[in-house]
């Protein structure tokens, strides 16, 4: 018998009395190894695309709540509350907070854990800049390639979006996560038609970490912006083949949040929150 066997065959007897198993035939005896192992097999195989399963959803939990700053910026993330929060192990939350790292939306500190990225108004400064241009690029390439396919995709986009609304039933000074998904879904359409993936991949990244700057400007924003007309000027630019003014518009609308924050922080300065106590905008004290 092959060596590559004995393993297995050494942890299929130890659950069986050996004088019962060599009562067969050994013809028998390899066919009944060979379905012991193809069961022990595919269950460990089961059982890792179960916890991949597990860390991915945890991973998708957490990073929505640190998109909506329910995790609050610049605050401590304690393994053991996340796990009780999420019924999960462990295990499941430092693999999902490993990969958050990486997106830059948690901060791993030596010898103290992880921590939700903090914000600031330099931050907010450079990540606007980088992101006016990335999505600006894309845009203005997907008009080059404009097709019929793209043109429904964004058309269908704006109108779902169109069709939401804008702030929770229940509270006016926080979005509707219906709206977030359509909003991200017509920004994500609009660069659709761009052919390049790294430009592509590099926006999803920026507008994850642009999406934390945004929500917290939601009860500042009460100014009489129309982000709907904002849309829709976007769209009609775009669809007609204005480059120019697509992307002076994109570029316009992406800038009004930053401007949004920015203002309120000359007169109270955007600070990194923590769960501890930390300082805070009076606005972002009120909907966080």
């Amino acid at each position: 018998m092959c060596r590559s066997a004995a393993p297995w065959i050494g942890s299929i007897q130890k659950y069986h009395k050996k004088d019962v198993i060599n009562i067969y035939p050994f013809s028998m005896q390899i066919g009944y190894y060979v379905v012991c192992w193809r069961i022990i097999v595919l269950g460990d195989m089961n059982k890792a695309t179960t916890s991949a399963s597990l860390t991915h959803s945890v991973y998708e939990r957490i990073r929505a709540d640190l998109l909506a700053c329910r995790l609050l910026p610049g605050s401590k993330l304690r393994i053991q509350e996340l796990c009780d929060a999420l019924s999960v192990s462990p295990s499941a939350v430092r693999e999902a907070l490993s990969r958050l790292v990486s997106e830059g939306l948690v901060v791993a500190e030596p010898q103290r854990g992880f921590r939700a990225s903090p914000i600031s108004a330099d931050d907010l400064r450079a990540l606007t800049e980088v992101r006016v241009e990335t999505e600006s690029s894309c845009l203005r390439r997907a008009i080059e390639l404009h097709d019929i396919s793209w043109e429904e995709q964004l058309c269908a986009a704006l109108h779902r979006l169109s069709r939401t609304s804008y702030c929770a039933p229940d509270d006016p000074n926080r979005l509707n996560d219906d709206w977030v998904n359509a909003h991200t879904a017509f920004h994500r359409a609009l660069a659709a038609g761009c052919d390049n993936p790294w430009r592509l991949r590099m926006r999803e990244l920026l507008y994850s970490q642009s999406e934390r700057y945004r929500r917290l400007s939601v009860p500042l924003g009460h100014t009489g912006r129309d982000t709907h007309k904002e849309h829709v000027d976007i769209v009609e630019a775009a669809l007609a083949g204005d480059v120019d003014r697509a992307v002076g518009l994109l570029a316009s609308h992406l800038k009004m949040t930053a401007r949004i924050l920015l203002d309120a922080e000359r007169t109270e300065p955007l600070h990194a929150t923590t769960s501890s106590g930390g300082t805070r905008s009076k606005a972002v004290i009120a909907k966080a």
